[in-house]
């Protein structure tokens, strides 16, 4: 019921609810606007106003629709580990996500040079993406060094896709910053459409997922939307 069009326009109170509501679609059912409100640590207000943005009258109202919802897949939910990922592509099998898929391909369609940026885990999937944009015929190339001298070229009909999943790693904000000083077209793939990479970057997409750290801080927050985002984009070129 959550579309992608509606998502893109929910604030951080929104984005907290409905993270929350995607994690814990068994206990909603059960749940008061209070409890839910106390467990998303916002307003009875924020969640009504929550409603109305998903064209619900009220708090009961949601619920119905989250049942009915339940009960089209036939009241079998996949695990904990599946739902957002369940939600993703839900999402993902709609207009407004071709739509925006359509705005990064005309950026990308007519550039000579696609270069994929990320660190960690992000730059392990800027190779494959570079690799994967090569296998469908395009020019790419990854970069997973943040001191790579990025200013000492003039990138000339090229596009860069960042990936980050926080959107804030330090080294990917500045790369994008350098690549936009050369003329160089900025795309992002991030979690959050709020972070500072994705505000600065001529098209975003943000796949809103729960950010999950384990074994002394290391982010396992799903990059499965990352993936498919960039094989999507790589066949509709």
């Amino acid at each position: 019921m959550f579309s992608y069009e509606e998502i893109q326009k929910y604030n951080e109170t929104d984005m907290c609810i409905y993270k929350y509501i995607i994690s814990n679609l068994e206990k909603i059912q059960y749940m008061t606007i209070r409890e839910l409100s106390a467990k998303t640590h916002t307003s009875p207000a924020s969640i009504l106003r929550f409603c109305g943005k998903n064209q619900c009258e009220g708090y009961v109202e949601l619920k119905e629709a989250l049942k009915k919802e339940a009960d089209s897949l036939n009241a079998h939910l996949p695990s904990t580990d599946l739902q957002e990922l369940s939600a993703f592509f839900e999402r993902a099998n709609s207009s407004a996500f071709e739509e925006k898929l359509a705005l990064a391909v005309e950026i990308l369609r007519p550039s000579d040079l696609i270069i994929f940026v990320g660190m960690g885990s992000s730059g392990t999937l800027a190779k494959y993406g570079a690799r994967y944009f090569s296998n469908m015929g395009r020019f790419a190339v990854s970069m997973e060094d943040p001191y790579y001298p990025i200013d000492a070229y003039t990138y000339k009909n090229a596009a860069a896709i960042l990936l980050s999943e926080s959107g804030e790693t330090k080294e990917v904000v500045e790369a994008a910053n350098q690549f936009q000083s050369r003329g160089c077209h900025v795309l992002s793939i991030t979690n959050s459409p709020l972070s500072t990479l994705a505000k600065l970057s001529d098209w975003n997409f943000s796949y809103h997922f729960e950010h999950l750290r384990v074994n002394g801080d290391y982010n396992a927050t799903s990059q499965v939307p990352v993936l498919f985002v960039m094989e999507t984009l790589a066949k509709r070129m």
